[in-house]
C-alpha cells in the first residue's frame, strides 16, 4: 500500500507541474509607453554605476561594459496621453561589443483595470533590432503569478535625452482554478493529507 501511495503521489506532483501556465488562464494585453529621461530639469534615469570594463564601441563616447541605470519613468496609455503608472527598476550594459543591456524593471499601475497591481519584466534588451522579446515574470495584485512575455520597441526620440519606449505586454494570470486546487483534487485517493483551500492564491 505503501508503494501505491507514493506512486499516486508522485504521478500528482508530474501531472500538476505539466500543466501550463497558460492553460485556463485568463488573459492580460497592455500597451504603454516608458518615457525614459536621462538629462535636464525632468530626468527619470539615473547612472548608478560606472563601469569599470572596456570602452564600449557600439555605444556613445563614455560608455563602458558595465554601466547600469536606475529608472522611475513616467508610463502613459495607448493614446500615449494619461499617466497610468511608473516604471521602477535598472539596466546594464551587459555585452562587450554589442548594445546589448540587461533589464529589470517593475510596472506599477496607478490606473486603470490593473489599478494597484504590478507586473514584473526582464531579459535582453539588444536595442540594435527594432523589436525586442522580454519574459514577463511575475507580478502582484490582479496581476499575481502573471507570466508571459514584452514586445519592447524604440517608439520615437523626443530629445537627445528622452526616449520613449512602447511597451505591448502578452500574458496570462491563473484562473481561478489554482494549482493549490488542482493538487489537491489529484491528491484525493492517495494517502496523502489535503486540505480544501476557499482562496488558494493566497498561498502563492
Amino acid at each position: 500500500m505503501a508503494i501505491i501511495s507514493i506512486a499516486g503521489h508522485l504521478l500528482a506532483l508530474i501531472l500538476a507541474v505539466a500543466v501550463p501556465a497558460s492553460a485556463g488562464g485568463l488573459p492580460v494585453r497592455l500597451r504603454l509607453y516608458m518615457h525614459d529621461i536621462t538629462g535636464g530639469p525632468g530626468q527619470t534615469a539615473v547612472q548608478v554605476v560606472n563601469g569599470t570594463g572596456p570602452l564600449h564601441p557600439a555605444m556613445p563616447p563614455g560608455s563602458h561594459f558595465g554601466d547600469t541605470m536606475v529608472v522611475d519613468d513616467l508610463l502613459t496609455d495607448v493614446d500615449d496621453s494619461k499617466p497610468v503608472g511608473r516604471a521602477q527598476g535598472s539596466y546594464t550594459l551587459a555585452c562587450l561589443r554589442a548594445p546589448v543591456f540587461v533589464v529589470s524593471i517593475t510596472l506599477v499601475l496607478t490606473d486603470g483595470p490593473y489599478k494597484g497591481s504590478t507586473i514584473l519584466i526582464a531579459g535582453r534588451d539588444d536595442i540594435s533590432e527594432e523589436v525586442r522579446e522580454l519574459a514577463v515574470v511575475g507580478g502582484t495584485g490582479k496581476l499575481r503569478r502573471a507570466t508571459g512575455h514584452v514586445l519592447w520597441t524604440t517608439a520615437r526620440r523626443e530629445s537627445p535625452v528622452h526616449m520613449v519606449l512602447e511597451l505591448d505586454v502578452y500574458a496570462w494570470v491563473p484562473a481561478s482554478s489554482s494549482p493549490a486546487r488542482r493538487w489537491s483534487s489529484l491528491l484525493r485517493g492517495t494517502n496523502v493529507v489535503t486540505a480544501d483551500v476557499d482562496d488558494a492564491d493566497s498561498y502563492f
